[in-house]
């Protein structure tokens, strides 16, 4: 029986792969036991156990960016974060760590090499995280998403996706999709999301655009995130939600797209061969942008900054997209050619020849 930990968390694009790594290896091997390392702050924390799993928990340990009294603390309490994991290692009897990034993931690393327990790493995002970038000079096990990823011993696995969306036949299900948000079937639907939370820029420009997009023939499925500020503009052919849990049906029903640029939601597209505008966030470190990087270069999705999406630039830019059935489909055809749909397979294809390296099995 293998035992697996499986480090990461913070946000859904650390979790969701792990939990879809989780789901694959307990499918494939019931008796195998699956741990999680996470905090008690992340995303994790309500996700893990929901879903069975066992989570242990970690400080919240971010890398200090500048030398203040903060900084000084840290190295103690990285030392002891490390030594309660490697002594968890030992006593849970782990023969693989897998890390997702995020900050759980440097103390399981450090303390999986000084316990002498192989590492898997899987890196997200096209612009790698610290934590990651650390862990994959301790390991040849290394799976990234994107091709452009710049990570040592890097192999493009793809995303671990959700089985619902590995499984999704988009055409089986699409008229029972329409019929479930209410959609019009003679016509095209413009999926529009920023992820659970919302997305200002993409909310505000498409409530203001909503008469120009359902004039040009489309109608809108807009999900607007929980923490929306924005009012359904209440015209025909525009139905919009606050939160979706059939994201499955949306992105059956979904012919574009409009969308910021997270990992998973560029993963699942692409996957799916829907063409999108993406609106990366604006803030951090840009990686967003570099998520969209490949699908764009394809032809696959149009790249437009968060300031320039402004309803002026719907009206000149997007929609003569949409009144071109033809360059819609040669894109969703463009976006399809960059996703990946067995992602979680090769994934623990690299775990296994990390638990199991070649030179250990002859």
């Amino acid at each position: 029986m293998t035992t697996y930990l499986l480090a990461g968390g913070g946000t859904a694009g650390h979790v969701n792969p792990l939990l879809a790594v989780a789901d694959a290896l307990k499918l494939r091997d019931p008796a195998a036991t699956v741990l999680v390392l996470g905090t008690a702050e992340g995303l994790e924390a309500r996700l893990v156990p929901a879903r069975g799993y066992e989570l242990l928990l970690v400080p919240r340990l971010p890398f200090p960016r500048r030398a203040n009294r903060a900084a000084l603390g840290f190295l103690p309490r990285m030392n002891r974060a490390i030594n309660d994991v490697a002594a968890l290692l030992r006593e849970r009897k782990v023969d693989v760590v897998v890390g997702f990034g995020g900050y759980v993931a440097s103390p399981a690393y450090l303390a999986a090499r000084r316990a002498g327990v192989p590492i898997a790493i899987h890196e997200a995002n096209a612009k790698p995280g610290l934590a990651n970038r650390l862990g994959s000079r301790m390991s040849r096990s290394v799976g990234v998403a994107f091709v452009g990823t710049r990570l040592p011993h890097a192999r493009v696995v793809g995303m671990p996706l959700r089985r619902e969306i590995v499984q999704l036949d988009r055409a089986a299900t699409k008229a029972a999709a329409l019929e479930f948000f209410g959609l019009d079937p003679e016509l095209p639907t413009l999926l529009v999301t920023g992820g659970s939370l919302g997305a200002r820029r993409i909310n505000r420009t498409v409530v203001d655009s909503a008469a120009l997009i359902t004039g040009a023939g489309w109608q809108v499925l807009h999900i607007t995130g929980s923490a929306a500020e924005v009012t359904d503009p209440g015209i025909d052919g525009y139905r919009m939600l606050p939160y979706c849990d059939r994201m499955d049906l949306a992105l059956s029903v979904a012919d574009a797209a409009v969308s910021r640029a997270g990992a998973a939601t560029v993963s699942e597209l692409c996957a799916l061969g829907i063409p999108a505008v993406y609106v990366p966030y604006p803030v951090g470190n840009g990686e967003q942008r570099f998520n969209a990087a490949d699908v764009v270069r394809a032809g696959g999705g149009i790249l437009v900054d968060d300031a320039a999406f402004l309803p002026a630039w719907v009206g000149s830019d997007l929609l003569p997209v949409l009144a071109d059935p033809h360059r819609i489909h040669a894109m969703g055809q463009a976006a399809g050619s960059t996703g990946v749909l067995d992602g979680t397979d090769q994934m623990i294809a690299l775990i296994d020849e990390a638990a199991h390296p070649p030179a250990a099995r002859r």
